[in-house]
């Protein structure tokens, strides 16, 4: 799909571990982009209680999916932005696959980070009480899996999510 001037729409595919800033990153490029949307992931994960199971994922993967498609069809926006987690190759291969992404520039992102820069970001949100105590081992785990992904790597580790979103919006 193409703006109302011609031009292509911007996809912005952003992943990164859990307590990278993808979300306050995200929420500044919405902000700071005119005709823009976001959509996080995880929104589509918000359930009591949390159960993974394949009939869930499925579904999460179809809304994730419709969702998309259908901001990408919208012709209210130009810049479309979605995070999630992401850390794996198949699940942004079939994201991708199943949108209809003609006259869109799609920028795969994923957001890294130091081992020590993730964990004291999470041992902030642990000690508000925004995070559990066992998201710090599950997400410095996957640090590593980014690195095999094809995506253009943003290192966040030592840069304000202010700066994090100007560079996407200006160099991706």
């Amino acid at each position: 799909m193409f703006d109302a001037e011609g031009e292509l729409k911007q996809f912005y595919l952003i992943g990164g571990t859990m307590g990278v800033g993808k979300t306050a990153i995200c929420n500044l490029i919405k902000a700071r982009m005119d005709k823009s949307v976001f959509l996080d992931g995880d929104w589509c994960w918000n359930m009591n209680p949390f159960v993974v199971t394949d009939e869930t994922k499925k579904m999460v993967i179809d809304n994730i999916c419709y969702l998309l498609d259908n901001f990408i069809k919208c012709s209210a926006y130009d810049n479309i932005v979605f995070c999630w987690v992401l850390h794996e190759q198949p699940i942004i291969d079939e994201i991708l696959s199943r949108l209809d992404l003609t006259g869109c520039r799609v920028h795969k992102i994923s957001l890294v980070c130091s081992p020590d820069s993730l964990e004291k970001r999470l041992k902030k949100d642990v000690a508000a009480g925004i995070r559990k105590e066992d998201v710090i081992e599950r997400s410095l785990k996957r640090i590593p899996l980014y690195k095999k992904l094809d995506t253009n790597k943003l290192d966040v580790s030592e840069i304000t999510i202010e700066e994090a979103a100007d560079k996407i919006i200006k160099d991706y």
